[in-house]
């Protein structure tokens, strides 16, 4: 492909490089520059790519995509952002796949994963369709399983992702949006078929810096969508609202002012059902996740197949046969007479959520162990101390992922949002014998909650990545 095609949609300040100069691919990392690519210097979180310029070009880039006209005289193109204009170049290089098929992002702080795994099934469910799948837990195209290293991949991954799935003939993507990928451009330029809203607690402060700040980034989502669901439950639901450009449906638990309202909740030890108040219709909503976070998901996933023109017989019949995510709420088989739990939760408002569902069915206590992760949103973990010890009836302070931090100093801010009760807590640096200590101690009839790995298959600590799959960590213990 060559220069002039691949600017086609992008606002070029000035160039001095030649329009038809042939482009082998596109890069914006030196590390991983080819002869002939395309280098695109990009004002990272970290780096800035146009430190890099003059070792790209001594690399063999046919010409650099810049903010800045370059000291050395190299061939360049001026453009305002760089990084809209990666996701441009980028989407353009793979054929524009997001325009052939029908995207569903997902937003939020909490349920993102759930809702757009359950909207996977009822799309398939309803249509009999092969649909793709971009999220946390990793990418699907129909029933194949591919790795993902974020919840929203750089613009490059995620169109090439974008281009197989189109290629392997899949007419719908379900994708989770995060607030990174909105507010650094990962997904400029593409038009979402509708925008999913699931709620904003807080997380991510050591990015956005203030909950106004991440709402502004979060609202991005719907101001590219053509029809948006929207939680009218949140407190920021008006924020994602005002910023929408399109059809606007809502949602709620609580407000009766939603255009789908849920009455009758009605929660059980492995379900919960309630009835879905529409207009023109009362459906009867059952899905397999306890919880009352669960009845806020069903209702995520129930507009937005309103919203994609799905029957509502269909939606409430394909829901009762979805399962439950990897790590979320996910009981661990033990044949014993206590239950583990593995839940994702790493913010003090799913840490209460998944606490609350539990307690309600609990026949014992409720024991809750976890930790924060290290490098992230340090004001957070006072809180999720203070959440963990109101409403567990014991607690487990361990390690995370600390990855650079010392793991007894997140400790140590976790503790300070606790009660001086040492009788109610306890602390085990490591986590792998805090769980064995969990299960030692374990009395009949108590949840245990592993909270804050969830999915993930590894611990961070360093820099290095160790295998650690709680799964197999009690399953280990209880063999033994």
């Amino acid at each position: 492909m060559i220069l002039k095609d691949l600017l086609e949609n992008v606002e070029v300040i000035e160039m001095s490089a030649m329009s038809h100069v042939p482009i082998g691919g596109i890069c914006f990392d030196t590390r991983k520059l080819k002869h002939g690519d395309l280098f695109v210097a990009v004002r990272g979180y970290e780096q800035d790519g146009h430190k890099y310029i003059g070792a790209a070009i001594k690399m063999g880039a046919a010409c650099v995509i810049c903010e800045d006209i370059p000291d050395e005289n190299v061939p360049y193109v001026l453009v305002g952002n760089t990084r809209r204009a990666l996701a441009l170049i980028c989407a353009t290089w793979f054929g524009r796949p997001a325009d052939s098929v029908k995207l569903i992002g997902v937003t939020g702080t909490n349920g993102k994963t759930t809702v757009t795994s359950l909207l996977k099934c009822v799309i398939e469910i309803c249509t009999g369709s092969k649909v793709g799948l971009i999220g946390t837990s990793g990418n699907m195209i129909g029933d194949r399983h591919l790795p993902a290293k974020y919840t929203t991949p750089d613009a490059y991954e995620l169109h090439e992702l974008l281009a197989l799935m189109v290629k392997e003939g899949c007419e719908m993507v379900v994708m989770e949006v995060s607030s990174h990928a909105l507010f650094l451009d990962r997904v400029y330029g593409i038009q979402f078929d509708v925008g999913v809203f699931t709620n904003l607690t807080q997380d991510h402060m050591d990015f956005h810096g203030t909950m106004n700040a991440y709402a502004a980034s979060k609202s991005i989502l719907f101001a590219n969508s053509k029809n948006s669901a929207i939680n009218l439950d949140d407190k920021y639901a008006q924020v994602m609202i005002d910023n929408a450009a399109g059809n606007v449906f809502t949602y709620a638990i609580e407000d009766d002012k939603a255009d789908l309202v849920a009455k009758e909740v009605r929660l059980y030890a492995e379900k919960i059902t309630f009835c879905a108040l529409t207009i023109g219709n009362l459906i009867r909503v059952e899905l397999s996740i306890p919880g009352v976070f669960s009845v806020y998901n069903a209702l995520a996933v129930v507009s937005a197949s309103l919203l994609l023109g799905f029957d509502i017989d269909c939606i409430t019949t394909a829901l009762p046969m979805c399962k439950g995510v990897k790590g979320r709420a996910e009981v661990v088989p033990t044949n014993k007479d206590y239950t583990v739990i593995i839940d994702y939760a790493h913010t003090p408002d799913a840490l209460e959520k998944i606490i609350l569902a539990v307690k309600n069915t609990a026949q014992g206590r409720v024991v809750t162990l976890f930790g924060c992760g290290g490098d992230r949103d340090k004001t957070k973990r006072p809180l999720m101390g203070a959440t963990a010890a109101e409403h567990s009836d014991f607690v487990i302070v361990t390690s995370d992922n600390p990855r650079t931090e010392d793991a007894g100093k997140i400790i140590a801010d976790i503790l300070e949002g606790m009660p001086d009760k040492k009788s109610s807590y306890i602390v085990i640096e490591n986590r792998r014998e805090a769980i064995k200590w969990a299960l030692d101690n374990a009395q009949a009839g108590d949840i245990i909650i592993l909270a804050g790995k969830g999915h993930e298959t590894y611990q961070i600590i360093g820099k290095d990545k160790y295998d650690f799959d709680e799964r197999v960590i009690v399953a280990d213990f209880i063999g033994k």
